[in-house]
């Protein structure tokens, strides 16, 4: 009545058995002189730590010493022959005891670094907090108070100064340092533009903030000329009537349309109310929003509009912009925005 047990346990044994003699195997292969692991059955999930700006060598020595690979050289030789740059940041989760090819394959896999965010172009503030609070290995400590902006402002606000990348964070990190860390991944993103210089007459705060419209207003390809028309409106006084502002005192973004009791709304953000730029920007707008913002095309438009998605059409005549208006109208109602 107990072969079957015993039977199991046979099979157990036999597996340990057939596993271990693998990996003696394997690590009799690296010391008569093989350069690399085999192919075959991996061994366990090991954590490679990878710092900001660290070299290959150094990558490639932990990998051996964490019997990843069998040699260090032979990663170094591979990541040199393929130009393999830019391994990201963070805690790779890479399998051990496998081919050096696999091994940098693993590392170049984003999906393999834990306790990651990746921001979003367009991405706010508190969607950044709602993340961070997430990554369990983060000790929750957010001091916003205690945390000082690339750029200051009045309300000592963070949004837009949160670099769109991913991030990886050590255990026991601090949400607070978290932050901080973000913001000098910003400072340091910003350094190859002319940001710091402003643009005509404006602070360079309020040209992020520009950039940071042009990140929820526009596509891509016409950054440039909604920065135009912004700054064209802001010459002549004329309020900016963006509908992205006022959906962002209200929480109400991904909406395509504004209801007239939306656009009355009692908020500095409202730009149907108030002239000028909102008081801080209203997400954290790529580095292309930016440039974009620093070299906005030429032109005398005031008005644009998307009549329907990829179509944004732009004018100094309010009678055009109106027909457009209609015929956006018109697309909304077919369901173009769907």
């Amino acid at each position: 009545m107990n072969r079957p047990k015993q039977r199991n346990l046979i099979t157990a044994f036999v597996v340990l058995v057939l596993l271990l003699v693998t990996l003696i195997v394997q690590r009799v292969m690296v010391l008569n002189g093989n350069s690399d692991y085999p192919k075959g059955t991996p061994g366990q999930d090991v954590r490679i730590v990878v710092t900001k700006g660290e070299s290959g060598t150094a990558i490639a020595e932990d990998l051996a010493t964490q019997h990843v690979v069998a040699k260090a050289s032979t990663v170094i030789k591979k990541l040199i022959a393929g130009k393999v740059v830019g391994i990201a940041p963070g805690i790779h989760l890479i399998q051990s005891v496998i081919p050096s090819d696999l091994a940098i394959s693993e590392l170049l896999d984003q999906k393999r670094i834990i306790d990651s965010i990746y921001v979003l172009p367009g991405s706010t503030e508190a969607d950044i907090l709602n993340e961070l609070h997430l990554v369990t290995s983060l000790t929750q400590a957010d001091s916003l108070s205690t945390i000082t902006p690339v750029f200051p402002n009045p309300l000592n606000s963070l949004e837009g100064q949160l670099a769109p990348v991913q991030y990886s964070f050590q255990p026991n990190t601090t949400t607070h340092d978290a932050l901080v860390n973000m913001l000098k991944t910003f400072s340091e993103e910003i350094a190859a533009t002319k940001l710091s210089g402003g643009f005509e007459h404006l602070s360079p705060y309020q040209v992020l903030t520009v950039a940071s419209l042009l990140q929820i207003e526009a596509d891509p390809a016409d950054y440039g000329k909604v920065a135009r028309v912004i700054y064209n409106r802001l010459a002549i006084g004329m309020p900016l009537q963006l509908n992205s502002t006022v959906q962002y005192a209200l929480g109400l973004r991904g909406q395509i349309g504004l209801s007239i009791k939306a656009t009355k709304v009692d908020s500095p953000y409202n730009t149907y109310l108030h002239t000028g730029l909102p008081p801080t920007p209203i997400s954290n707008p790529s580095i292309s929003a930016i440039s974009d913002a620093l070299n906005p095309e030429a032109g005398n438009w005031l008005y644009f509009i998307t009549v329907k998605p990829h179509d944004t059409r732009f004018t100094s005549d309010f009678t055009t912009f109106e027909n457009w208006f209609t015929l956006y109208k018109q697309n909304v109602a077919a369901g173009a925005f769907k």
